[in-house]
């Protein structure tokens, strides 16, 4: 069943493309020149406005270009020809501000100043200057949630600019940590959807979590809730991140860091301009002997160094006032050890190796990842926009293992590689027909082939005593290759039915051909209430359809391994099925001032074949199942106060996770939890009851300070989770001072402690469904960075 939009909507996205590719120059006009319009937008007591609408008109009120305003509330129209013209800017709760400007082609424009007067008590989707902008906003039409990272939130974090991905992630509310740089939104495993300046890129097999770097982040947004038609597939939460870019100046930095676990990190970059071209690139290098978690709580692990090479670039070329056309590209080759477990205790006996120490063992992992975007992004009248957007991810992981090793711990050892080929397309256009409605539609077309390669070696089994029957292994060889294909259509309408009231209403269709196929049409609601000039409510509606990750199925043929050492648990092995769900979220948001915000929101998540993973096995890589039914509900609460000279955050979320009834890939649990879970809800395994973070900065002149905490009651352990590991929480400190040194001139220096009181906590012990080895977190660390600017 393929709803018969797939032909329409192929056949919508290839004459838009065309029309817009072959005749660029008739739809657009000239390619123009120098000079440049530029300046900043500020409000009435200096501060910069970050968003603004900018639009240049001529003199018979056409509109040339549109441009928002950057986080410093910085703004440029280069290429515009010599002429007088009109510079308007709008941001909500403001009123309106006009400029007048004359080009002249022998000398440089003045910079212009668009002071707006603020027409009520600020709300809270606008972004001011980051020291003074709320975290906690809801952003514009969405009836969710939206916490910010604005670029001082970035730096506020322990390790600034180096700090992992994930780890920014873990100061919003409701995700909550796991092993291997996963987190969980909202009681949900995985299905995260990571854009990149409003492009969607399909996930990697290891997760965007290691793959993806914080150095080239401008700003960043993780959405949750009821959202609206817009966002498909992956639903738990959208990390909607900014690159940053060398539109407003040519500068760039160089830093090294070093400490505890014998961390070297080396990154740079650099960004600029060149008349109608803007770039930016980043790159970064990091090697250290603590590249997963520790099976042990002791200090060191055995086995367990790591070096990663990240590198991303943005180009944008504006090809003339109405149009631009950007390319984004970006890599992640990591290189892991996995550590050892010391004093384990031998299952089997292998030819020639009478003896074995678990603390020997040398299995690796690889991963690989690189993607790249093209788009083409413009407005045609005053009234349309759109962004064309070709998209490539290439993404590969091998698991290396330690043949002896783990034929004598385990009864199997395997060679495992997994790769995928992403190839598509994605279409968003925005229509305005008049003040009250802003009509969206889209398109989203992904086809991608996977590639499964799994060489293993195992033993004959079993004598009635159950003992294997022989010393030397035996080999199978699984190799399994497997197209997949995606798409989604969504129209939706930004209805300001009342001055108060905003309702997004719309449809989305998505399908999917895999392993499975499938689809479905989700209804989308919601409301945005603006109670009081700062009191918000806010509520909404989303049916969602989630597609198992098709990247982490392997295709394996079970037969194979019958009568051998790792013979499934049973022969019960239904396809993964996709997710299907009713989600309804409620909140209100109430701002104290300009400073203080607070926000309380619910949610709630009935579920049909509930997605979750396990790791079934020594390989990092994870294998999904559905539930046949699920539950999934919660509360957090959001307090966020931001001065000139204190940034301060807390969050704290109350989830609870449930699912009945394993209905797919069975083979990999035994046959008295799969009886248990049938007649049970059981908490899914990364079920946390109680979630919160907490930080606060203090700057003093250049030198700032901050402290942070991480706190969580303990994902769930035992058979069938139904108990969980203890309490913990993780205290960081940071201090940091930006000197002009006269031999290198601007420099930074920062000297970050990772779990300050040294705490020792275990996120995982090894029982649980779908749960491997035992993980400690970070114990004790220092590092100091050094950032040149120039």
């Amino acid at each position: 069943m393929d709803f018969g939009f797939r032909a329409a909507g192929r056949a919508a996205a290839l004459v838009l493309a065309l029309a817009l590719m072959v005749h660029p120059a008739s739809a657009f006009g000239e390619v123009a020149a120098p000079p440049t319009v530029q300046g900043r937008v500020i409000d009435s007591l200096g501060r910069p406005l970050a968003g603004a609408l900018l639009e240049v008109k001529n003199a018979s009120g056409a509109v040339l270009a549109r441009a928002r305003s950057d986080a410093n509330g910085s703004f440029q129209f280069p290429g515009l020809p010599a002429g007088t013209y009109e510079v308007d800017a709008q941001l909500s709760a403001f009123e309106p501000g006009i400029a007048i400007v004359t080009l002249r082609p022998d000398q440089a424009a003045t910079p212009l100043t668009l002071s707006l007067a603020s027409a009520q008590a600020l709300e809270i989707s606008v972004s001011a200057e980051p020291e003074s902008a709320a975290r906690n906003a809801l952003r514009e039409g969405i009836a969710g949630s939206a916490f910010q990272f604005s670029p001082q939130d970035i730096q506020n974090l322990p390790q600034g600019e180096s700090t992992p991905l994930n780890q920014v992630l873990l100061r919003a509310p409701g995700v909550s940590q796991d092993s291997f740089g996963q987190v969980h939104v909202r009681g949900d495993h995985g299905n995260l959807q990571y854009r990149i300046d409003g492009v969607m890129l399909p996930e990697s097999i290891g997760g965007f979590g290691q793959a993806l770097d914080t150095h080239f982040i401008q700003s960043m947004d993780l959405l949750t809730g009821a959202l609206p038609a817009q966002y498909g597939f992956r639903t738990a939460g959208v990390v909607d991140i900014q690159t940053k870019s060398g539109a407003f100046a040519d500068q760039g930095s160089i830093s090294l860091m070093g400490g505890s676990f014998s961390t070297q990190e080396y990154s740079a970059q650099y960004g600029g301009h060149s008349g109608a071209l803007n770039y930016f690139f980043s790159g970064s290098f990091l090697s250290d002997n603590l590249g997963i978690e520790n099976p042990t709580a002791s200090y060191n692990a055995i086995h367990d160094a790591t070096q990663q090479e990240k590198g991303f670039g943005y180009l944008s070329y504006l090809i003339n006032p109405e149009s631009r056309l950007a390319f984004i590209f970006g890599s992640a080759d990591n290189h892991f050890q996995i550590p050892n477990n010391p004093g384990q205790t031998p299952l089997y006996q292998l030819s020639g190796y009478p003896h074995y120490s678990s603390s020997n063992l040398t299995e690796t992992q690889d991963e690989l990842t690189r993607f790249g975007v093209l788009a083409l992004q413009g407005t045609v009248g005053p009234d349309l926009d759109y962004q064309l957007s070709l998209f490539s991810r290439y993404t590969t992981v091998r698991f290396n293992p330690d043949y002896a090793g783990d034929l004598i711990f385990t009864g199997v050892a395997s060679q495992a590689t997994r790769s995928g080929l992403d190839n598509g397309l994605q279409l968003d256009t925005t229509y305005r027909p008049s003040p009250a409605h802003t009509l969206r539609a889209g398109l989203f077309l992904s086809d991608e082939t996977l590639l499964s390669n799994t060489s293993s070696n195992t033993f004959p089994c079993c004598d009635a005593s159950g003992n294997q029957l022989s010393t030397v292994p035996i080999g199978f060889n699984n190799n399994f290759q497997k197209n997949a294909y995606q798409e989604g259509v969504y129209v939706q309408d930004q209805w300001q039915a009342l001055p108060a009231l905003t309702v997004n209403y719309g449809l989305r269709a998505d399908y999917v051909n895999a392993y499975v196929q499938g689809g479905q049409i989700s209804p989308r609601l919601g409301l945005v209430y603006k109670a009081f000039d700062q009191t918000t409510l806010h509520a909404g509606y989303a049916r969602y359809f989630t597609p198992p990750p098709t990247e982490l199925i392997t295709g394996k043929t079970l037969s194979d391994f019958e009568n051998t050492t790792n013979a499934p648990l049973n022969p019960q092995n239904d396809p993964v099925k996709p997710e299907r769900s009713n989600y309804y979220d409620v909140g209100i948001n109430q701002q104290f001032g300009s400073h203080l915000s607070l926000s309380l929101d619910g949610y709630y998540k009935r579920v049909t074949d509930l997605l979750d993973e396990g790791q079934f096995g020594s390989a990092l890589l994870f294998t999904p199942f559905n539930y046949q039914e699920g539950r999934i509900y919660g509360v957090e609460f959001t307090a966020t106060y931001k001065s000139d000279v204190l940034s301060a955050y807390f969050n704290i979320a109350r989830a609870d996770a449930l699912g009945r009834t394993i209905v797919s890939s069975q083979y990999n649990f035994a046959p008295n939890e799969l009886a248990y879970i049938a007649n049970n809800f059981i908490h899914l395994d990364h079920d946390q009851a109680v979630t919160a973070s907490a930080g606060l900065t203090y700057s003093w002149h250049t030198i700032r300070i901050g402290v942070d905490d991480l706190y969580g009651t303990g994902l769930r352990s035992g058979f069938a989770n139904t108990e969980h590991l203890p309490a913990y929480n993780v205290t960081n400190l940071s201090v940091s001072d930006r000197l002009q040194l006269s031999s290198l001139g601007d420099v930074e220096a920062r000297l970050s402690l990772i779990n300050l009181f040294d705490k020792v906590y275990e996120i995982r012990d090894g029982t649980g469904v779908g749960v491997g080895a035992p993980q400690f977190g970070q114990r004790r660390s220092v590092f100091l960075r050094l950032t040149k600017y120039f």
